[in-house]
């Protein structure tokens, strides 16, 4: 191991110490907020859950289609989003205190509301606790066996290079990557639109998948500048490998913002009563600003930005975007969730941050974990091979 290597674990072992150690200073100020609140407790730690757990399933969608496509931008990151998805497990546990706080999230677990409401009663055969603990399980089995296996054969492939282990690694990617489309669309109708059980729209689960890809990618590119910053991958990138990360980032900021206009014209143009609900929550009480500010910095400057060939081939200016839009992404589940619970205006409690940091800070110590785990380069991947072919020659 020579001495940029070592510098470079030291590092991030650093990091994931003081990331656990924010983690359970986080979730112990919840803890404690609970006990007063635990209403506010459960709401902000869904807030929590939904952002992280958005990374590591996005790294395993954008793992799947490396692995389907091919190219450069992928190789480069490849390792990064592995590390990254193999965090869902924890997720998978960190998901079971919700369980017990359900009440104090879904208004549709209120049985007697229930039976008095002719809505909610044609919804309870799908709304109902069981039905819903048993979905969540099925969303996180699918997630967890794709993380399982691609990553298991990835790593023989490095072992071994042996050739047989792409096509089985792109043939399961082949069958996985609708598989993880099905899971994630139901648990978003699951976790987040059934906050309001009368509202409804067919794009949703479509836009949590943008977010997440989006957030997946913004996340990878700022990793890879830490890594580069610190000389762990022991060479620089060459600008068209940065080119390729940076336009891939403007086509699914773009994507991002195609479902959520979508959804906004398909819904403001029927203006139906149990529609519209969900955006006039959305412009009233001050929650109007973050609507303004989602917009600009969501959408509008990273477009932008990213128009830019420079941007994209610099690595710090792409990585200061990302960051940009990672931020963004945050405030976006807060505005997905938050308004479901704060009807008289825009509140942001501190519960609200410390469920983000105490959840965040056990995912950043597991990720850190994961990453060091591994080569930070794929040894055996052809497509990596080329991409530093084609460096040289720059």
């Amino acid at each position: 191991m020579d001495e940029t290597t070592s510098s470079a674990r030291a590092r991030w072992a650093a990091l994931q110490r003081w990331s656990l150690i924010a983690g359970a200073i986080g979730l112990a100020a919840l803890a404690y907020g609970g006990l007063a609140s635990p209403d506010q407790f459960f709401r902000s730690y869904l807030i929590g859950l939904v952002y992280w757990l958005g990374i590591g399933s996005g790294s395993l969608a954008l793992l799947m289609i490396y692995h389907l496509t091919g190219g450069a931008w992928g190789a480069l990151i490849r390792r990064v989003l592995e590390a990254a998805s193999r965090t869902l497990p924890l997720m998978a546990v960190l998901f079971v205190p919700l369980v017990f706080g359900l009440s104090h999230v879904y208004v549709w677990t209120d049985t007697a509301r229930v039976l008095a409401d002719h809505v909610l009663a044609k919804k309870v055969a799908y709304l109902n606790v069981p039905f819903f603990l048993g979905r969540a399980a099925l969303y996180f089995a699918v997630w967890l066996t794709l993380v399982h296996f691609l990553n298991r054969w990835s790593r023989e492939q490095d072992r071994t290079a042996d050739p047989a282990l792409e096509d089985r690694l792109r043939r399961l990617s082949g069958i996985g990557l609708p598989l993880w489309g099905l899971a994630v669309t139901f648990a978003a109708f699951d976790w987040i639109m059934s906050l309001d059980p009368y509202w409804f729209s067919t794009i949703f689960g479509a836009l949590l998948m943008g977010g997440q890809g989006l957030s997946a990618l913004a996340f990878a590119i700022g990793v890879v500048y830490l890594l580069s910053r610190g000389g762990a991958f022991g060479r620089p990138f060459a600008p068209a490998h940065l080119l390729d990360l940076g336009n891939l980032l403007l086509a699914t900021v773009m994507l991002f913002a195609y479902f959520s206009y979508s959804q906004l014209v398909i819904i403001w143009a029927g203006n139906l009563p149990e529609e519209i609900r969900w955006y006039l929550a959305r412009i009233e009480g001050g929650w109007k600003a973050i609507a303004v500010l989602l917009a600009v910095f969501h959408f509008a400057v990273p477009f932008i930005l990213l128009l830019s060939r420079v941007t994209k081939r610099r690595l710090g200016t792409l990585a200061a975007v990302a960051a940009m839009v990672l931020g963004a992404q945050l405030v976006y589940v807060f505005f997905l969730i938050a308004p479901e619970f704060y009807r008289k205006g825009l509140t942001v409690g501190w519960m609200d941050l410390a469920a983000v940091v105490g959840v965040g800070g056990l995912w950043l110590g597991m990720f850190a974990r994961q990453l060091a785990r591994w080569p930070l380069l794929p040894e055996h991947d052809p497509e990596l091979e080329a991409a530093l072919a084609s460096a040289h020659a720059e």
